[in-house]
């Protein structure tokens, strides 16, 4: 199946609506230059997003072998509301939940006891090696369709170490797609009309 019959189809603008077609698929990335590959299960209405999915690397010269299972829930607007990670090396394997509060606070609690903090005000999260996650901002504001350049502060998770700290990753819509800065990384992104990653230069490609 090619990268446009991957990705959710007439998803509405980023306000959602209730008439929003409600759209379930299944979407693959392969890693470039290493052996590493993602699939997530997206529930699709509007705004609002629920991925499931499954990040599994082999150990490369900057970090060891990995699996990473997680659940994404946003709210009606396409905010982060919950992330959970179940992260599994040769070590051991650890459980991280990611929770936005009514305040908009953020709760990060793992077996080391439970950070709470703003995050610099962030309103998305984001997985280290993971291109499903560029869809939450992408998506909310629009970007695949334009506009000017931002910077987005998140709630950053590292893989495959399991650290949490705040981050803020600066986008460039342009002709081509979308450029980022990230923590790791300087690239740009091409996206479908969806707001979804096709390619990740020097990351990942959908399959």
């Amino acid at each position: 199946m090619s990268s446009s019959q991957t990705a959710p189809e007439n998803t509405a603008g980023a306000g959602g609506s209730s008439s929003a077609p409600d759209v379930k698929t299944i979407v693959t990335w392969r890693g470039e230059r290493s052996d590493r590959l993602e699939q997530v299960r997206l529930h699709v209405n509007g705004a609002r997003l629920k991925a499931y999915g499954r990040i599994i690397a082999a150990a490369t010269d900057t970090h060891e072998a990995f699996s990473a299972s997680y659940e994404l829930v946003t709210n009606d607007i396409g905010v982060t509301k919950r992330l959970s990670i179940h992260l599994l090396r040769a070590s051991g394997e650890t459980q991280l939940a990611i929770t936005r509060d009514g305040e908009h606070n953020w709760l990060v609690q793992s077996a080391d006891g439970t950070v709470r903090g703003d995050f610099n005000g962030a309103a998305d999260v984001d997985l280290a090696l993971s291109p499903m996650f560029n869809a939450l901002p992408i998506r909310r504001l629009q970007m695949h369709r334009g506009g000017d350049e931002v910077d987005i502060p998140v709630v950053y998770l590292y893989l495959p170490d399991g650290r949490v700290e705040p981050a803020t990753l600066h986008y460039t819509p342009t002709e081509a797609g979308v450029d980022v800065v990230s923590p790791v990384a300087t690239s740009s992104l091409t996206v479908d009309e969806n707001g979804f990653v096709i390619d990740y230069a020097g990351l990942a490609t959908r399959v």
